[in-house]
């Protein structure tokens, strides 16, 4: 599927981190069209110890970033919420990825989450479900996912917003 949009020649990865499961997704920009090249998750597992968790998160994500001329990154604000010890620990990935951004010279886009809703949806209060129905309408293939459908369609609108915005 694709969409129309004036940006140049671009590829999106798109991420929703997390230490157990992180949401990918890849769109790419060509020729003033927008396409969703890839999407899926990364299972990090929580009985692995955080150092091997981040180390996989690593080598997964530079490995996206080599094997398809990756341009961009795209990800979500976080927000505190009430568990601060998460919240910490987002942060490695979060460190992981500006680290990423600088080794392969990328841009880097970053949306608060109401931000991402209001340009995928044009309500910032979205709830998931209506921001996966909207995604559904673009990208009829996403009706394929079954599981940890959030953790990619996060990502997928994340870098989706990133296409769309800048």
């Amino acid at each position: 599927m694709n969409l129309i949009s004036s940006q140049k020649n671009r590829s999106i990865l798109g991420i929703d981190p997390g230490l157990i499961v992180t949401g990918f997704s890849i769109i790419v920009v060509q020729n003033g069209k927008t396409y969703l090249k890839e999407c899926g998750y990364l299972p990090l597992g929580s009985k692995k110890e955080i150092p091997i968790r981040i180390k996989l998160f690593y080598d997964f994500f530079k490995e996206k970033i080599e094997k398809n001329n990756i341009t961009d990154l795209a990800l979500e604000t976080p927000f505190l919420g009430k568990n601060s010890a998460g919240f910490l620990k987002l942060g490695y990935l979060r460190g992981i990825l500006y680290l990423l951004k600088e080794e392969y010279d990328l841009k880097i886009h970053e949306f608060s989450p109401r931000t991402v809703k209001q340009a995928i949806t044009n309500f910032g209060g979205a709830e998931k479900e209506q921001v996966l129905k909207t995604l559904l309408h673009i990208f009829p293939e996403l009706s394929t996912i079954t599981i940890k459908k959030y953790d990619i369609t996060d990502a997928v609108a994340v870098s989706l917003c990133a296409a769309w915005k800048n």
